[in-house]
């Protein structure tokens, strides 16, 4: 145990019941106000900002809400930050803000062609958030970032981690975006980088902190072997749903369009070679991390039954 004292602004405290376990001092707070923010930050040792929003496929009217949570509260983050004085603030980024990597492993030296434009609004957001934060360490603020992967493990409420589940569970109905190019990170060894970043990262730099890359469908295989499973024979093409796109709406989805744009055919590969470098970063593989993360989840179900 490091003997840290965590304090933890959530919108909700009800939902806090983990935190509060683990012995973090909970602050009811929305990240809206910079004044109130400072006047809490002005007797911490360090920040680290990892709220933000994320969805693909929001509707138009949603924009402006995952605008203000991705940009507008790093902004008044780091505003909050200057005025505390604090000395050190790691900002949690994303592999994501390189766009499709096109089948390659980059790594934090590989710009993206902005040109070409964005995938979602969600990666339109969470690109103009990290050149917030770079832009901010490039003007002194004691800024280091980092850029996780596709996140896993027990609590995963994600599609990504429910498709997972249920292919370790026999119960996938279906596979679909099986192309989808990911590293996948267990939390745990995220939060250990995310500390190492903030105990040993360089001011200004940025550290990607990525798993090993995988297609979904090999992660789903993966899954469904731990499982004794079989994955179902029938598969979605991605010809198909580029050609549902337009007719989403009828379908549920409000913007089945930007989905089919950020997932057929598009990698999001990051080396972490940097991180293990410079931070000792070593995830584990991603059998032993669902072996771990299905362990877990049936020791908490058995401990609530």
């Amino acid at each position: 145990m490091r003997g840290d004292e965590v304090l933890a602004p959530i919108r909700d405290r009800r939902r806090a019941a983990e935190l509060l376990d683990m012995g973090v001092t909970v602050l009811e707070e929305d990240l809206s106000d910079v004044d109130r923010m400072t006047e809490t930050m002005r007797d911490v040792d360090a920040v680290i900002h990892s709220a933000g929003s994320y969805k693909v496929g929001i509707a138009r009217a949603e924009r402006g809400a995952m605008w203000d949570a991705n940009i507008g509260t790093i902004t008044r983050v780091l505003d909050a930050a200057e005025a505390a004085r604090v000395a050190r603030i790691v900002y949690v980024s994303t592999v994501a803000i390189f766009g499709n990597t096109d089948g390659k492993v980059v790594d934090e030296t590989y710009r993206r062609n902005i040109r070409e434009g964005f995938l979602s609004w969600y990666d339109e957001t969470k690109y103009g958030a990290h050149e917030v934060a770079m832009q901010r360490a490039r003007a002194g603020a004691p800024v280091v970032t980092v850029q996780p992967s596709q996140v896993y493990g027990p609590g995963d409420y994600t599609a990504i981690g429910e498709q997972l589940g249920l292919a370790h569970a026999g119960k996938l109905p279906y596979r679909a975006l099986e192309d989808v190019g990911l590293g996948f990170v267990h939390v745990d060894d995220l939060a250990i980088g995310i500390v190492a970043a903030l105990d040993k990262g360089a001011v200004g730099r940025s550290y990607v902190l990525s798993g090993p890359a995988h297609r979904v469908g090999d992660a789903l295989a993966i899954a469904a072997g731990l499982g004794g499973k079989r994955l179902p024979r029938f598969a979605v093409p991605g010809s198909l749903l580029k050609v549902m796109a337009p007719v989403g709406r009828i379908l549920g989805q409000a913007n089945l369009r930007e989905v089919v744009n950020s997932a057929v055919g598009v990698t999001y590969w990051a080396s972490s070679e940097r991180a293990a470098r410079e931070l000792d970063f070593r995830p584990r593989g991603l059998e032993d991390g669902l072996r771990d993360t299905f362990e877990a989840m049936a020791d908490a179900a058995y401990t609530r039954s």
